[in-house]
């Protein structure tokens, strides 16, 4: 019997997003694209900019000007491999065992290596994209402060699609040998392992290359010590390093062939290790991952917990409540993530602790609360990423059991009401943490420390009203992985959304935070004015409106639902 080709296998996929494509069309999806399209244009501008000023001033410094643009690409490119092998575990699970078109594919006359390959496209797809999509304003700005040129583009491309194939062909494999060493039972929860591996595996990459002595100079003998720093390569066994010296030799008219050698001959050994692995292992591997999950789980434990915490509230609102905690424990491919989260915001708190702030000095207090008050900023874009991933879906996660709610008697306020307390109440718990620790090792004052906690407690409360809502507005009932509902139209939208809102506010504190900084560095004693009243206001109106009107927005949209 003649085997199908790659196409034909792929065929049903693409038929599947162009029909998606078509419906969006036909429901006013074009206002949709018109939207995404300038959204995301002026996302690309605001880094390319921003990377551009940076770029162009270093090219400007003698002797450090070649070196230290080179050793930000390749910190950059390799954050992105650390995010990319964690995001391809999680995908490939879902891609190679837990896809909804699987039973027809291993059960159709189609070759091993071409289901393969399918599959390693399809997991790479949905984990490197947004990654892809992130890589291009940062190489754009590369190449124009160089001076890459048209062909620039081509090059770079050359020198990136290798190292987005190596984690997706890495991650795939660790998940097929995961799935046959470990229980069937159990095979959801081998994301837990792989979180608590990815998460020593980022520890050990960052404290390795300790960034933190880019920072301090002076720490160094003498400038000959610290250019050897600049020179030595990064990580020069992994891809990022190779991508780097290709693309910088490129920009440098100094093109060497033999980074790409290295990651087009590794990306393809790797691919063809990878199928290798998937003919030994496939078959009974996904032969265990048909078996029932075991829940450990029970609904007893929860009602004498939390049962009389909640006793107060409203039966459907308590109901609602307990419901969504049982499902949010009994998918592990959703609590074992707060694993890597939690470990990750431990390397958070110590790279605070090892920036080279001298808070004895004039200087240093400037320079402290200028630190304390970005971290708004960046501690918000934390959250951001968390409620996108924990939030954002929890209306899509119902399925089509939506329907159910919908023609029930059940309040869907209270529905709406249980999603948004349950992800925002841990949200805001961890946002007071990050904010208040990052300011007791930076050693800020009371002033500070009020503003960052006040600030952080509503941006929180908004972000989670925004995440929900877009969720709400942009539904994905139809998905077959969690992972991948933050990644649509939606997600995108509410990410750049939350962007414009951290914005808004930290520019309308940072008149507030400039008086005061100003005052205490020249020594006067200055009390809260009417002035920094009036900013603080304008901040808590602007969180206001973005809990209050997104709330409202979902529950209209919730209750025009259409099954």
């Amino acid at each position: 019997m003649k085997q199908p080709s790659l196409t034909h296998v792929l065929q049903p996929k693409w038929r599947t997003a162009l029909q998606r494509l078509r419906e969006e069309r036909s429901r006013g999806g074009s206002g949709k694209l018109i939207l995404l399209t300038i959204v995301g244009g002026l996302f690309w501008a605001g880094v390319f900019g921003v990377l551009f000023k940076i770029l162009k001033y270093l090219r400007g410094v003698e002797e450090l000007g070649p070196l230290i643009p080179a050793k930000i690409l390749g910190l950059i490119l390799l954050s992105f491999i650390s995010i990319l092998v964690l995001s391809n575990v999680i995908t490939a699970l879902s891609s190679f065992f837990l896809a909804k078109d699987l039973d027809l594919l291993v059960s159709a006359p189609v070759d091993w290596l071409r289901l393969y390959l399918a599959k390693l496209g399809e997991t790479l797809i949905h984990s490197s994209w947004m990654v892809a999509l992130m890589a291009v304003p940062i190489l754009a700005a590369y190449g124009v402060v160089y001076g890459g040129g048209p062909l620039f583009a081509v090059y770079a491309l050359f020198a990136i699609a290798p190292m987005l194939l190596l984690p997706a062909v890495l991650g795939s494999s660790l998940t097929l040998i995961l799935v046959n060493v470990f229980p069937a039972r159990r095979t959801r929860d081998l994301l837990s392992i792989v979180a608590l591996g990815a998460a020593a595996g980022v520890i050990l990459l960052f404290r390795l290359i300790r960034p933190e002595q880019l920072a301090r100079p002076e720490g160094f003998r003498n400038l000959l010590d610290f250019l050897t720093v600049l020179r030595t390569p990064t990580s020069p066994f992994l891809p990022s390093e190779w991508s780097t010296n290709a693309i910088m030799g490129f920009l440098r008219n100094d093109v060497d062939p033999l980074p790409l050698v290295l990651l087009w001959t590794t990306a393809a050994a790797f691919v063809t290790l990878g199928a290798l692995l998937h003919r030994g292992l496939f078959p009974q591997g996904f032969t265990k991952a048909q078996e029932g999950a075991e829940r450990f789980i029970r609904g007893g434990f929860w009602r004498w917990t939390l049962g009389g915490l909640l006793h107060p509230l409203p039966v459907a609102k308590r109901e609602f409540v307990l419901k969504d905690i049982k499902l949010f424990f009994r998918d592990t491919t959703q609590w074992s993530q707060l694993i890597l989260l939690t470990v990750l915001v431990v390397v958070y708190l110590f790279n605070i602790q090892a920036l080279p702030l001298r808070r004895g000095e004039p200087v240093g207090f400037f320079y402290v609360n200028l630190v304390s008050f970005l971290n708004l900023g960046l501690a918000g874009f934390v959250l951001a990423s968390i409620a996108a991933r924990f939030i954002f879906p929890a209306v899509s996660l119902e399925g089509r059991q939506m329907w159910l709610l919908r023609s029930s008697p059940l309040d869907l306020k209270a529905l709406l009401w249980s999603k948004y307390w349950v992800g925002t109440i841990p949200l805001l718990v961890m946002g007071l943490v990050l904010t208040g620790l990052t300011n007791v090792l930076l050693e800020v004052s009371g002033f500070m420390m009020a503003v960052s906690l006040a600030t952080m407690a509503g941006l929180t409360l908004a972000i989670g009203a925004l995440a929900l809502s877009f969720g709400t507005l942009y539904p994905q009932f139809e998905t077959e992985n969690a992972a991948q509902i933050p990644t649509s139209f939606g997600g995108l939208v509410f990410m750049m959304a939350t962007i414009a809102l951290l914005a808004a506010v930290l520019v309308v504190l940072s008149r507030a935070v400039y008086t005061y900084v100003r005052a205490a560095f020249e020594g006067q004693a200055l009390g809260v004015t009417g002035e920094m009243m009036a900013w603080f206001a304008l901040a808590a109106a602007i969180c206001a409106a973005a809990t209050v009107i997104p709330l409202r927005l979902a529950l209209r949209k919730m209750e025009s639902f259409e099954f």
